[in-house]
């Protein structure tokens, strides 16, 4: 079966003089621990708390790459560049590797570090056909949404993040982090990113629509969900106190 993830893209971040330190230089930007076990599921966010940009972070050596939206790579490339000034630290796109998935076990392969259900990626040559029709309705199928379509410039905790792992309470400072921070410790997190059937969907809500599944994404207030209808995953999230 088809693997490779073509609206995905690898960009690399490589220390041009050994005494930089590319996973200390990517802690003060965005939402997690990259000091920690990779990959991880992390966003660079505006200085408001809100969605910019969606990645997952693995380790090579001493480089970083990011998983990211091959459509936005660029732009992510000209926003992390912004940031670092004159940091010996090349990054670029590396087009010598794709992003692979697959639902089921696969050699050399990760479990998403979001969700165990959304499957197993790997990062190696681009190879075969385009698997991304199979993993937009395998992502969905879990309501998990991701994306600049999807996310949009929603607050970065709205999106779930929280509950897909894509936030860390204590690595410290990072871009959007006070925003962020007051709302996890006040609770106040009142709306969330919800995939509900198209027919259902509140049109007035809604960020992205995919008629060919059916299936919508909202942004929908939290005392109107009816967590019955939610999966497991973002149920107990909604559901805490």
């Amino acid at each position: 079966m088809p693997t490779m993830l073509t609206d995905r893209a690898i960009i690399r971040l490589t220390p041009l003089d050994e005494s930089e330190n590319v996973p200390a230089f990517l802690q003060g930007l965005v939402t997690n621990d990259v000091s920690g076990p990779l990959p991880c599921y992390a966003a660079l966010l505006s200085a408001q708390g809100k969605h910019l940009f969606d990645f997952l972070v693995w380790a090579d050596g001493a480089d970083l790459l990011l998983d990211c939206e091959a459509a936005h790579a660029d732009d992510l490339v000209k926003r992390l560049s912004m940031y670092r000034l004159r940091r010996k630290i090349a990054i670029m796109r590396d087009d010598a590797l794709a992003v692979h998935w697959s639902p089921v076990p696969h050699a050399g392969a990760v479990p998403d570090p979001r969700l165990p259900d959304l499957g197993y990626r790997w990062l190696s040559a681009p190879a075969g056909e385009s698997a991304d029709g199979a993993w937009l309705a395998h992502r969905l199928s879990f309501g998990v949404p991701e994306g600049r379509a999807e996310l949009g410039d929603i607050l970065w905790l709205e999106t779930n993040a929280a509950d897909l792992n894509g936030v860390s309470f204590t690595k410290g400072c990072y871009v959007g982090q006070e925003n962020t921070a007051r709302m996890n410790w006040r609770q106040k997190v009142n709306r969330r990113l919800v995939v509900v059937p198209l027919a259902a969907s509140d049109h007035t809500r809604r960020v992205a629509a995919y008629p060919d599944l059916g299936l919508a994404v909202d942004h929908l207030r939290v005392e109107g969900l009816d967590p019955a209808t939610l999966p497991a995953w973002q149920r107990a999230g909604v559901l805490a106190p």
